[in-house]
């Protein structure tokens, strides 16, 4: 197996395990919070709204130090 491969085997299992603890963790116990439908739907959306946010930032940042990562010595 090579090395790339063996990235993309970690990269897709974190984003796999990430994904599912992010459901197990915050969406279900949203989900399970309200009572009516368009409460349970408009608190899952949310929280996706948050993770996507997040994710975003994260991106921003990592490109941030991508790009000033050759200014320094």
């Amino acid at each position: 197996m090579s090395p790339q491969s063996v990235t993309y085997l970690v990269g897709g299992c974190a984003g796999v395990f990430g994904l599912a603890a992010f459901v197990a963790l915050i969406v279900l116990p949203a989900w399970e919070s309200y009572s009516s439908v368009w409460e349970k739907l408009g608190a899952v959306f949310l929280s996706f709204y948050v993770l996507a946010t997040m994710v975003g930032v994260g991106v921003l940042a990592g490109a941030a130090v991508v790009y000033y990562s050759d200014q320094f010595p």
